[in-house]
């Protein structure tokens, strides 16, 4: 390809794929491109060159990255690779030799230093070319606000520190003013993520910064007291639950932060949660959980689960089962083990038959799915907030979402009925919940009106 010597800005193709952290890492990259004046191209035909940022945390995922890699350098052939399966660049280049250049998860100034190697930029950075809260590729209403890299654990399944390295937390002003940003412009919920939400700012010895003419300290409590004083919704995802988790949910009480609690337990099963590498006390953690909802009623617990882990047997599946039942999670999602390269679960004995593990997740998922019912018939007749996704439809629906559902993976409100019509994406509002099945809600606007 020749050097760019046309006064027009080059296009960048983007393909993102991979955890909400990876689709940070994307839009940073964005903005960065376009703080330097290049423009987006929504085709492979209609980018001068492509950034793939790849996912490869599961064989899965590495597939399906190596796929995406192959469709764009058939559709375009300049191709820039990064993300978590970057960190392996032998394999990358094994299957697609010709591919411009390889880097790891949040390597930034690689990726955009890549790009001008075939596509010098036009214009200055320090030029105002992008909006104060940058590119993102999330609705306008919400965004994933990235509070740390990294993770201090050493659970068997999970290569995380090895591809993102340690807990590497972000001071408390540089999120809040992120997060300010993002909230000016208006943005109506911020998920709050990283690998372990827990633990934000042990790193730093939870020191200080200064935000808006006040310390903050890098502690995940203080930093989301100071969100819920923003006015937007703060949900909070993949939790650790320490004991300082406790007090999170009496922020949650006062109404500050969402009502809703990512916390990924992983089984129920002391046996298999030892196999694992992770906290194995499920007794006292139901015990928790009982005391989060007697501080808080309306909280709503989410959660995953792995089945078929290396030396899962049927009593300990049966075991998982009653902690679920006995649990009674909000919402639930639930994946069948597979050996992940690097992962230490690779090497340990007695692993599950694939067919095992399929019957298994049938089975908790039939579980999960007659509490959830439960659950939500529950909330017929009473009224909620919800978030507005999407507009009116053909079918005379709005598609929302209450406390209880984070975008992408949990349920959703339907609302139709007088005054439906009027609703706008980003629009909060009080609807009436009249109707439910196993994941979703069907409300209306009390009285047609808001």
């Amino acid at each position: 390809m020749t050097s760019q010597t046309k006064a027009t800005p080059g296009k960048v193709g983007f393909v993102s794929l991979g955890c909400p952290k990876a689709l940070v890492d994307s839009e940073r990259i964005l903005t960065s491109l376009r703080a330097e004046g290049y423009d987006l191209s929504p085709s492979y035909e209609g980018a001068d060159v492509v950034v793939v940022n790849t996912c490869g945390f599961l064989d899965s995922a590495k597939a399906e990255s190596l796929e995406a890699i192959g469709e764009a350098m058939a559709e375009n052939g300049r191709v820039v690779v990064t993300g978590c399966m970057g960190a392996d660049e032998a394999a990358i280049r094994a299957v697609h030799p010709d591919v411009l250049s390889v880097s790891g998860p949040h390597q930034y100034e690689q990726v955009v230093g890549a790009i001008h190697e075939v596509l010098p930029p036009l214009h200055d950075p320090k030029f105002d070319l992008v909006p104060p809260q940058g590119v993102r590729l999330t609705p306008r209403h919400y965004a994933y606000l990235k509070i740390s890299e990294g993770c201090n654990h050493a659970c068997k399944f999970c290569i995380i520190p090895s591809m993102r390295g340690k807990l590497d937390s972000r001071p408390a002003a540089k999120v809040l003013y992120e997060a300010e940003r993002l909230v000016k412009a208006g943005v109506q919920e911020l998920l709050v993520i990283s690998q372990d939400t827990s633990a934000y700012g042990l790193d730093l010895k939870h020191g200080t910064s200064r935000w808006n003419g006040k310390e903050v300290r890098a502690h995940i409590q203080d930093l989301a007291r100071e969100l819920g004083s923003l006015g937007a919704w703060v949900r909070l995802h993949y939790v650790y639950p320490y004991p300082h988790v406790d007090h999170l949910i009496e922020l949650m009480a006062d109404k500050l932060i969402l009502p809703y609690l990512d916390i990924p337990f992983q089984h129920g099963s002391p046996h298999v949660l030892n196999l694992m590498k992770r906290p194995a006390h499920q007794e006292k953690t139901l015990g928790r959980i009982a005391k989060w909802r007697e501080t808080c009623p309306e909280i709503a617990i989410r959660s995953t689960f792995i089945v078929g882990f290396p030396g899962e047997t049927e009593e300990d599946f049966d075991i998982l089962l009653d902690w679920l039942k006995e649990a009674r999670l909000d919402r639930v999602g639930c994946f069948k083990y597979e050996n992940v390269d690097g992962a230490a679960a690779n090497d340990l004995p007695n692993h599950v038959p694939e067919a095992v593990k399929e019957d298994r997740w049938h089975r908790f998922m039939e579980a999960q799915a007659a509490i959830s019912a439960e659950k939500l018939q529950e909330k017929v007749g009473k009224t909620i907030e919800v978030l507005v996704d999407e507009e009116i439809d053909e079918d005379g629906f709005a598609t929302a979402r209450s406390h209880a559902d984070a975008p992408e993976i949990d349920g959703l409100v339907h609302i139709e009925g007088p005054g439906t019509d009027t609703l706008k994406t980003g629009d909060r509002l009080t609807v009436t919940v009249r109707e439910a099945d196993e994941y979703d809600l069907y409300a209306e606007i009390p009285n047609g009106t808001r």
